[in-house]
């Protein structure tokens, strides 16, 4: 370790900024640290102590750094050390800032505390720049102490020597020297040692007595668990053969266990195949009864179809008479005109005649009326041919109708063949849409955890860009401030030093004639002083002052501002890292768009899950589509075969009546010109003698028409005769009995329950009390096997433990032997230990034996070869042996204790000894080299020559690269060392003075 440089700003008893160039002062090799009393020799000290590990040695660390603060410092000024160091081959630069009590902001009364602030750089002489490598205290007193190896106590023993420490450590007792011994070389852990191997002997000491009682404690829950096990043997814990006994017992216990279990199982085996059976049997006897249910319901619907023969053999027949009666109605129509005519023709008759003229003006009536009648007959013949035509246009709708809803059905079942065939490909394609979105939910759900992270990390990186920005703005404002300060505090200082020089005509002008003057006292002023050109008087040193404090003032609040920027800088970095923005922001970028891809994905979760539904129900529409067209095709082959029948009919008949002409409405228009133009003279020449006979006409045309129809009677073609609702009704029964009867032929043509129905009726209820009793029977043969897996688990597990309990009983003893037999030889108390020295002792007595070794090489130069320090285990009084330390005189070849020694003889060995301690603490601590050491006072009690003898040894140390700093008062240490570092007390608060060689 070397030091470079240290600044020091308000520290101590420096009210201002300070710095130390070490690698000038070690040029030299030795360099003198001097001044008066109280002016800080320590403090430069101290300040290295604080810039390390943040705290100074011994009593002045206290109120937590607030006390380091310099009561000569301006208030505006914060404390800062700052120390530039060389260590492990890294050059390090250390700057810490105790608790800063300061006066509040904007002219606010009272004060407020800032707190203390660290930073560690690195110099990196590739770049040849320094890089900041933390700003956290624990983190830079760790990487301190790690790249030293050692801590403040060792670092302040070893190299701050404070020789009157080891004056005392000469004089000490065994105690005295163990505990500073102990602290340097840090053998707590020894002590730990000892107090662990006292704690495992009671430890395992505890746990053999307890083994016994365990053992038993097991046994007799074993006990309990083997439920009417043999008794356990009367035994109690440390009992001989205890182990062996519960051992045995527990084995009897185990198989009598297992042998029930096998037992349980064969039962609980039967039991299932039994209950399976059972099942099995009750399933096939519900198949049978519920085949023998549908035979005999199709058979009572045939019965009831049966019953109902007759009324349907009636229904037929009447639609058969109705069909006929059709024939019938035009002559029932035209006789019931006849008679209307004959009503009026009575009133009508004179009337008539009178109108007659033409052919026929002179035919009688019986003429008119046979033309009449013969014309109204055939277009009375013709109605009847109208009627049937339109029905026959009815009955072409409906099969044209039934042919469509043929064609619709079929489109139905292929489409529904065709879409169910495709199903378990759509099921499969929408269920991997719903895997596939369940997926990119679940990762969207993880990228945005990421998101909040990364945007927060960009937006540190980004703030951290533009605080790095404001940080080099606030560091160039504040350089631009202090030479602005620094310019008025001189142009104040000259105002100030040219109104001392003017300051005789300034009281000159207050002079009155006969008043005393106020520097000499005179009463008469024959010569006073005159104002020169350019006199500066107080108003103008006054406003040099505040323009000063002014400037001032705004360098500190710049420099304050730069402070806070730089710890949001150091924020704002410790929290994005060293990643450029640029990277970050891509990396933000591509998570937003995974996350939005992800999102997108995951979008398709509801649709796809809703399209699956809508699937399943088409799939459940088109099934039930398929049924209800078989359904209808049915129905639809009945209807079509009773149309087609009455189409024939109906086209037969229409045939006969339109003869030559195209359709029977040409026909009838022919009958109808032909009617219109006899009409007339029918009407004229009908008198009441001819109604008469017409109606006796068609009494006899009716009659007739009947009999062709094939009735008996007039009236009974007319009873025939059904209105278009009576027909619409007649016809649906004869459908529905016509499906009844295809449903029940289908039923009764099944196999299987045409087969169902030749077997004995099926006893359910039996059936379903015989599972019953089967599934009771294997609950409880299940319950006592289980019951008896359950006591044999607990047996082998309690018989593990016991078992196991007694294999460590056994290497227990051996390890509680063993531990006490080393407990005893650490504690020195065991006969094995000769000299009664505890492990800690004995690890000190060997390093200081190291250090009275390596403190003898210098001591021997120091004292011309006559002194030597050696190390004495043996023991004083009652204290511990091992410590002590003596010193050998070669003058006179005795030994003696080193409290003999005199005053120069007693500094010149604890200088050896506090050199020597440094050497050995430098190896324990990993060999950490260490360039710079410190030695603090003692040289007064040396002579002239014992001087030169001390200085040529620190003077060696010089060969091995290595510069000492010596801190005295000895004026003679001045003229013999060149390099100084001299520390100057002033009221303002003390400066350093360096002169190199």
């Amino acid at each position: 370790m070397r030091l470079h440089r240290l600044d020091i700003t308000a520290f101590g008893p420096f009210g201002g900024a300070q710095s130390v160039d070490f690698d000038d002062l070690s040029a030299a090799g030795l360099f003198l640290l001097h001044g008066p009393t109280g002016a800080g020799k320590t403090s430069v000290l101290d300040a290295v102590c604080y810039a390390l590990y943040g705290s100074v040695p011994g009593a002045r660390q206290s109120g937590q750094g607030m006390t380091l603060r310099s009561d000569h410092a301006a208030p505006s000024t914060r404390t800062e050390v700052r120390l530039e160091l060389t260590v492990a081959g890294r050059r390090l630069e250390i700057t810490r800032q105790p608790p800063w009590e300061r006066p509040k902001k904007g002219n606010r009364p009272g004060t407020t505390v800032d707190k203390a602030q660290s930073r560690l750089r690195e110099y990196d002489a590739v770049a040849a720049s320094w890089k900041d490598l933390s700003r956290s205290h624990q983190e830079i007193g760790e990487e301190i102490t790690q790249v030293l190896g050692m801590s403040r106590e060792q670092f302040c023993q070893v190299v701050l020597l404070p020789q009157g420490d080891f004056a005392r450590f000469l004089r000490a007792d065994a105690e005295a020297r163990g505990r500073l011994l102990g602290r340097l070389f840090d053998t707590h852990h020894f002590a730990a040692v000892e107090k662990r191997l006292a704690d495992r002997r009671r430890a395992t000491e505890a746990r053999v007595r307890e083994g016994d009682a365990a053992l038993l404690a097991d046994a007799h829950r074993m006990q309990q668990a083997a439920g009417d096990a043999p008794e356990l043997p009367e035994l109690a814990p440390g009992d001989p053969g205890l182990a062996e006994a519960v051992l045995g017992w527990a084995a009897i216990a185990r198989s009598t266990a297992r042998e029930r279990l096998t037992v349980a199982h064969c039962a609980r085996a039967a039991a299932e195949s039994a209950r399976a059976a059972a099942d099995r049997v009750l399933d096939d006897v519900r198949e049978v009864a519920r085949l023998q249910r549908r035979f005999a319901e199709a058979r009572e619907r045939a019965a009831r179809l049966e019953e109902r023969a007759d009324a349907h053999r009636e229904d037929r027949a009447r639609m058969e008479r109705a069909r006929k009666a059709e024939a019938v109605v035009p002559a029932l129509e035209l006789r019931d005109e006849a008679e209307r005519e004959h009503r009026w023709a009575s009133a009508d008759e004179e009337d008539a005649r009178a109108r007659l003229s033409g052919t026929y003006a002179d035919e009688g009536a019986a003429g008119l009326a046979a033309a009449a009648r013969r014309a109204s007959e055939e277009l009375g013949g013709l109605e009847s041919a109208r009627r049937a035509e339109r029905r026959l246009a009815v009955l072409l709708t409906e099969q044209a109708e039934l042919d469509g809803e043929e064609r619709a059905d079929e489109d139905v079942l292929q489409d529904a063949e065709g879409w169910l065939t495709e199903w378990e490909s759509t099921r499969a394609e929408l269920r991997t849409r719903i895997e596939s979105a369940q997926e990119a939910a679940t990762r969207a759900e993880q990228l945005a955890v990421q998101r909040e992270p990364a945007e927060k990390r960009l937006a540190a990186a980004r703030l951290r860009d533009q605080l790095g920005r404001d940080t080099d703005d606030a560091q160039a404002r504040v350089l631009r401030l202090a030479e602005r300060s620094v310019e008025a505090r001189a142009h104040w200082l000259d105002l100030k030093e040219q109104r001392l020089s003017g300051i005789a005509a300034e009281l000159a002008a207050g002079l009155v004639e006969g008043q005393p003057c106020a520097v000499c006292g005179g009463t008469e002023h024959p010569e006073p002083a005159q104002k020169v050109s350019g006199h500066v008087d107080r108003e103008t040193e006054e406003r040099a002052l505040a323009a000063f404090q002014r400037a001032d003032e705004e360098r500190a609040e710049a420099e304050r501002r730069l402070g806070v920027v730089r710890q949001a800088h150091a924020a704002a970095s410790a929290e994005a890292g060293d990643e450029p923005t640029g990277r970050l922001a891509s990396l933000v970028e591509e998570l937003e768009e995974r996350y939005a891809q992800a999102r997108v994905d995951a979008s398709g979760l509801h649709p796809a899950q809703e399209a699956l539904l809508h699937a399943e129900r088409e799939r459940d529409r088109r099934i039930a589509a398929q049924q209800e067209a078989a359904v209808r095709a049915a129905s639809r082959d009945t209807r079509r075969d009773a149309l087609e029948r009455e189409r024939a009919s109906l086209e037969g008949e229409l045939t006969q009546a339109r003869g030559d002409a195209e359709s029977v409405a040409v026909r009838a228009a022919q009958l109808e010109r032909r009617a219109a133009l006899l009409g007339g003279a029918a009407e004229a020449a009908r008198v009441a003698d001819d109604t008469a006979q017409r109606l006796k006409d068609a009494d006899a045309r009716l009659a007739d028409a009947a009999f062709r129809a094939g009735f008996d009677t007039p009236q009974a073609a007319a009873a025939a005769v059904l209105d278009d609702a009576a027909h619409r009704d007649l016809q649906h029964r004869l459908d529905a009995r016509q499906s009844e009867e295809a449903a029940v032929r289908a039923v009764l043509a099944e196999a299987e329950t045409a087969a169902a129905a030749q077997r004995p009726p099926a006893d359910l209820a039996t059936a379903e009390q015989d599972a019953v009793a089967a599934a009771r029977r294997l609950q409880d043969t299940v319950s006592a096997w289980d019951a008896a897996e359950r006591r044999r688990a607990e047996l082998d597990r309690l018989s593990a433990r016991a078992t196991a309990s007694v294999r460590r009983l056994a290497p227990l003893r051996e390890e509680y032997d063993r531990v006490a037999r080393m407990a005893g030889l650490t504690a020195g108390t065991s006969a094995d230990n000769e000299r009664k020295m505890r492990l800690e002792a004995y690890v000190l007595a060997a390093r200081l034996e190291q250090v009275a070794a390596a403190a003898t090489v210098r001591l021997q130069r120091m004292s011309s070869g006559r002194y030597t320090l050696v190390h004495s285990d043996d023991r004083a009084g009652r204290g511990r042996s091992g410590l002590g330390l003596h010193v050998v005189d070669a003058w006179t070849g005795r030994e003696r204790d080193t409290a003999t020694l005199s005053g120069g003889e007693t500094f010149f060995a604890s200088l050896a000894l506090a050199l020597g301690l440094a050497d050995v603490v430098t190896d324990e601590a990993g060999g950490v080299r260490l360039d710079t050491l410190f030695i603090d006072e003692g040289f007064g009690s040396l002579d002239e020559q014992t001087l030169d003898e001390v200085l040529d040894v620190l003077d060696a140390l010089r060969e091995r690269d290595r510069s000492v700093g010596i801190v005295s008062h000895v004026a003679d240490l001045r003229r013999r060392v060149h390099a100084q570092l001299e520390v100057v007390k002033e009221r303002t608060g003390s400066v350093v003075r360096q002169r190199g060689r």
